[in-house]
């Protein structure tokens, strides 16, 4: 019977649009992961260790002004380069704060980072459709990534139309705009297989109940994105220099893994991301290392302390240890997987 329905589909759509859920052709389908470069913060994103953002959704980091929101994407830019020997990076910057030299301080491959400066909604919107309209008609195509930083900068026509005649009217059009443009980028960007990812500011709600953060931009990009995380900051020391920030960043939003977890991932001024900066937390919280007074004990029964696994953490994760962190990062952030793991749990027990 599902050949009558395949050949009917045929039938009626040449494009490809309408197939059978068993042939999994959805643009929607989870198209793999970009790795953020952090263990702890793959698992926020994917539920793995070995994860990361999704490769064909939206995904948004929010925060305040200075909690680092251009340093840590540039970050993931890195990664994505590093990782992809011959893909690309267009980066659609609407503050003007992104420069050449900056990303050569970060490593960057510039030869590989398209920059596009933009100030009107639409304009970014015309701009990122023409890329992957092309994208999608090229074959062979490598692997590509598109930032946004920032939307909260980002200005419709009639604003910038009324600024220049001296007009101080608010557009009251912007929120539409906003979710017709990420609507359409939606589709577009699942079909090409391309993550995009945007930074957001986020202000203080005035007169709610309980401080609350909200986004800028209305309600079309929380519609839109497959994942929010909200990214605080605070200054990392050694002695009296700053070396780097400890990044917290909480899921606002996730289609993929629990709402509202949070981690906490290291940024270094030289390094970046650190790899295994958050796996102390998680193996100490699933009985994998025990915290023992101001030591923590390790499965052979040794004891050392904190600083000393960080400072050197190829040593004590091993591959036994990364196995069982990657059972207890499942357990952690993905839906309906404690049943699962207890049930693995009691069948190795019992065999």
């Amino acid at each position: 019977m599902s050949d009558f329905f395949r050949n009917l589909n045929k039938s009626i759509n040449t494009d490809g649009n309408i197939f059978l859920a068993d042939d999994a052709n959805s643009s929607a389908e989870f198209a793999g992961s970009i790795d953020t470069g952090s263990y702890i913060l793959n698992a926020a994103f994917s539920g793995s260790l070995y994860g990361g953002v999704p490769n064909n959704k939206i995904t948004t980091f929010a925060g305040e002004s200075a909690t680092g929101k251009t340093f840590f994407v540039l970050g993931l830019v890195k990664k994505f380069l590093d990782d992809n020997p011959t893909g690309g990076v267009y980066y659609f910057d609407t503050e003007a704060a992104v420069t050449t030299e900056m990303m050569r301080k970060r490593g960057i491959d510039t030869k590989r980072v398209s920059i596009g400066e933009t100030i009107s909604i639409q304009e970014f919107r015309t701009l990122a459709l023409r890329v992957l309209d092309n994208y999608i008609s090229r074959e062979d195509k490598p692997p590509m990534l598109i930032v946004l930083d920032s939307l909260g900068q980002l200005s419709s026509s009639k604003e910038l139309e009324d600024s220049t005649e001296g007009k101080e009217t608010r557009d009251m059009t912007k929120s539409q705009l906003l979710k017709a443009t990420f609507r359409v980028l939606n589709l577009k960007l699942a079909k090409a297989r391309v993550p995009l990812l945007i930074t957001n500011h986020v202000y203080d709600v005035i007169g709610a109940y309980m401080p609350t953060k909200e986004m800028s931009g209305g309600s079309g990009l929380k519609y839109a994105s497959s994942q929010i995380c909200y990214l605080s900051k605070r200054k990392e020391k050694d002695g009296t220099e700053v070396i780097g920030n400890q990044i917290r960043v909480k899921m606002h939003k996730s289609r993929l893994t629990k709402e509202n977890k949070e981690v906490i991932v290291m940024l270094s001024y030289k390094t970046g991301l650190d790899r295994y900066f958050g796996l102390l937390e998680l193996a100490e919280k699933y009985g994998i290392f025990k915290k023992v007074s101001t030591r923590i004990e390790l499965p052979d029964g040794t004891k050392t302390f904190g600083k000393t696994i960080n400072s050197n953490p190829e040593k004590y994760y091993t591959p036994e240890i990364m196995e069982r962190l990657e059972v207890a990062a499942r357990q952690e952030f993905l839906y309906g997987e404690e049943d699962e793991v207890e049930k693995e749990e009691v069948l190795e027990s019992v065999g």
